[in-house]
């Protein structure tokens, strides 16, 4: 991190050594993501009735019906408790995700979505052009 503070603090920095801690930033989240999608988390209705599962990159695994949602519920209901129990997992997931990015960006400020600390070094770059 001590290269995008360089950036931040307005000095020109390294940027070799910028662009391999960005690399390392890369790496980091696409190892984590693979762990992520190794993942399985798992959601159920509010009855209970139905419960899906799904990778942690949110690809639907698996979806159970219980022999009670068969008995008491119309197909429609029981439609509407899939979506129910797949979202329930997908935003498990998502927390998840969540989680996982928090970590990886433990000690680290969040960005200024309006602010781009590179934007005048690649405005220069391209003036002199």
């Amino acid at each position: 991190m001590k290269h995008i503070d360089a950036f931040n603090a307005g000095g020109a920095g390294d940027v070799p050594g910028l662009i391999r801690e960005i690399e390392g930033w890369v790496d980091a989240f696409a190892g984590a993501m693979r762990e992520l999608d190794e993942q399985e988390v798992t959601g159920a209705d509010d009855t209970g009735l139905v419960v899906a599962t799904v990778s942690g990159s949110g690809r639907l695994l698996h979806v159970a019906i219980g022999p009670k949602a068969m008995r008491d519920l119309d197909h429609v209901a029981i439609g509407q408790a899939v979506q129910q129990a797949i979202g329930a997992a997908r935003v498990a997931m998502a927390e998840g995700l969540t989680q996982m990015v928090d970590t990886l960006a433990t000690g680290r400020p969040r960005p200024d979505p309006g602010h781009d600390p590179l934007a005048p070094y690649f405005d220069a770059i391209l003036r002199e052009k």
